[in-house]
């Protein structure tokens, strides 16, 4: 287990080394800091790469299992009903200990908070539903996300402006790093216990359909609030000046984000203990292994979400107000590609992803494949986000097009990548994202005088568009290379038959 610990660790180092690099040379270069600042950045760092590693091997061994074990359970039941109320009541339960949802909740000040996560909630849990009757029923993803997709735009022509893009954030906050392991895993469960040749295919696409419900919900919160301020409160820098100051800013946030992780993996902690009371499907030995799981997923969280709150954010909006300040601020462009290419490497769920979709493709789509279609990606979509935040550029002029060229190839590409694709989607959009890229896009769109709201807003939803395009551009490059590979053998064989006719 320590070894696996080791490997997990070196994997998170990897990960964030390059947004450390890339931040300690803005700050000698382009955006001087003082040395407490940087202090902060650093030790949070050190906290987000010993976070990353307990969480992906906690992940691993108690998620997943528990994930795959109700699944496989609720099919072997054959009851449509009884499937339908368990996964609407898991995918309730676990969006509602999702701690970015509650990031989004304190920011959105036209909606009570507690309105807006149990309206998110209950989204998730309806289409964690539909997504499950999919799989059961075989109905085609790319169909059924042509048709919610249509029906989201011609929703958001009665959505204010001002609300617009905090909808289509919400649907990449809810599928953070709680629910996606569970979510993935269930997929698998019940997609397994069908046992077809189609069935790999169909065990992706849940997270995809679980991040339409939040934005559906949202759009119809703000139409029937008519909110009229969306606000999101600055990060504030904590006033360090010693090394005692920077270990004292993260010892004194550390009580909130232990209670807020114990709070968030409380229900699923109470799902698992229901679970195996009913089912005895875990052996004594599993048992005391998905607990030691379920500690190292709840240390790993902690851990991640302090250094990331404490030390990356703030820095984040240092960076965006600098940036956006001075005479080089179309340098956002290409420093927001450099940082959205490697950020994406550093969401813990992301990892998680691609070590299941290289696990149930057999290899045959790596994890390593996996993350340089998602790195360039979510590169282009922050430069697009930097893009909006300097010129005001509406959203729909991306979000449009965007969904339309990925519903368009979801046609063309093997069923397997629009599940993966359309998954990435939301699994790319993570902690790191809502707590360093949004700073960073508000710290530059308050520099240079635009509306926060409306133009800094929605890098989350950007974000979470690219990889939809990029792992399909991946789908159709595979599915070429395949046809290539397939040719030629079928000729030599067409060849032989003529020969011995």
């Amino acid at each position: 287990m320590n070894e696996k610990l080791k490997e997990k660790t070196r994997e998170a180092l990897t990960s964030v080394l390059p947004i450390t690099v890339i931040v300690l040379v803005l700050s000698v270069t382009l955006v001087p800091m003082e040395v407490g600042t940087l202090a902060l950045f650093l030790t949070g760092a050190v906290l987000l790469i010993v976070g990353m590693g307990f969480f992906q091997l906690g992940a691993e061994i108690s998620m997943t299992p528990l994930g795959q074990g109700i699944g496989g359970s609720i099919v072997r039941q054959k009851k449509t009903w009884l499937a339908v109320v368990i996964c609407f009541a898991m995918g309730a339960i676990i969006t509602i200990s999702e701690p970015d949802l509650q990031v989004l909740a304190n920011q959105v000040a036209a909606i009570p908070n507690a309105v807006l996560i149990w309206t998110v909630a209950a989204g998730v849990g309806v289409f964690t539903a539909v997504a499950v009757l999919r799989i059961l029923y075989r109905v085609p993803l790319s169909k059924m996300l042509l048709g919610l997709y249509l029906l989201l735009f011609v929703v958001s022509l009665f959505v204010p402006n001002e609300f617009l893009a905090v909808a289509f954030d919400a649907g990449g906050v809810t599928t953070g790093p709680m629910t996606v392991p569970f979510i993935m895993a269930l997929g698998i469960g019940f997609s397994a216990a069908r046992s077809d040749k189609d069935s790999a295919n169909d065990s992706f696409g849940l997270i995809a359909l679980c991040s339409v419900g939040p934005i559906l919900m949202v759009m119809l919160l703000g139409i029937f609030y008519h909110p009229t301020e969306t606000i999101y409160d600055a990060v504030q820098l904590a006033p360090v000046i010693t090394t005692q100051d920077v270990a004292l800013a993260f010892l004194q946030d550390l009580p909130h984000y232990t209670a807020e992780v114990l709070q968030s993996t409380l229900p699923i902690v109470g799902v698992f203990v229901l679970f195996q009371a009913l089912t005895r499907s875990f052996q004594p030995r599993q048992l005391v292994r998905m607990v030691l799981g379920f500690v190292y997923t709840i240390i790993g969280l902690i851990l991640f979400l302090t250094g990331v709150n404490v030390g990356f954010a703030p820095v984040g909006n240092l960076l965006g107000s600098g940036l956006g300040s001075g005479p080089l601020r179309w340098a956002l462009l290409p420093i927001g590609m450099l940082i959205g290419y490697y950020i994406v490497k550093a969401e813990p769920a992301v990892q998680v992803l691609n070590e299941q979709v290289e696990e149930i493709t057999g290899g045959t789509i790596s994890r390593h494949a996996m993350n340089r279609a998602l790195q360039a990606g979510v590169a282009v979509a922050v430069a697009l986000a930097m893009l909006r935040v300097l010129t005001g550029l509406s959203i729909y002029w991306v979000l449009i097009p965007g969904y339309a060229a990925a519903l368009i190839m979801s046609r063309f590409v093997p069923p397997v990548f629009v599940g993966i694709a359309f998954d990435s989607g939301g699994v790319a959009s993570g902690p790191m994202t809502s707590t360093f890229l949004l700073p960073l896009a508000m710290g530059a769109c308050s520099a240079v005088g635009g509306n926060v709201v409306t133009d800094a807003f929605g890098i989350v939803a950007l974000v979470a568009l690219a990889p939809l395009i990029a792992i399909q551009i991946m789908g159709l490059l595979y599915a070429r290379r395949t046809q290539a590979q397939t040719a030629p053998n079928i000729l030599d064989d067409t060849v032989v038959e003529l020969e011995e006719y």
